[in-house]
């Protein structure tokens, strides 16, 4: 049996997303900071490439955003099919 390792996340695509929803939203990262709880530095980090950030961090964007996590991490897998039910 041959086990095929996962493919890359796109990390890119998801700080691309995090842009596009603050914009959406016409929200500044002030806005953004005030309404997740998050740093305006960490948001604009995250935007920037210079940091991921944690999962405690984008589930707090996911209740800014009121959205569910997994919609907002989905970006990651941008360029493949996530994962589904083993079968």
């Amino acid at each position: 049996m041959t086990i095929i390792p996962p493919p890359e996340p796109d990390p890119a695509a998801l700080r691309l997303s995090l842009a596009r929803l603050r914009a959406q939203h016409g929200w500044s990262y002030d806005q953004l900071a005030a309404r997740s709880g998050l740093s305006r530095r960490t948001l604009i980090e995250i935007e920037q490439g210079r940091t991921i950030g944690t999962l405690a961090t984008w589930h707090a964007l996911a209740h800014a955003f009121h959205i569910p996590l997994g919609e907002l991490l989905g970006p990651l897998c941008a360029g493949h099919e996530p994962p589904g039910p083993e079968v």
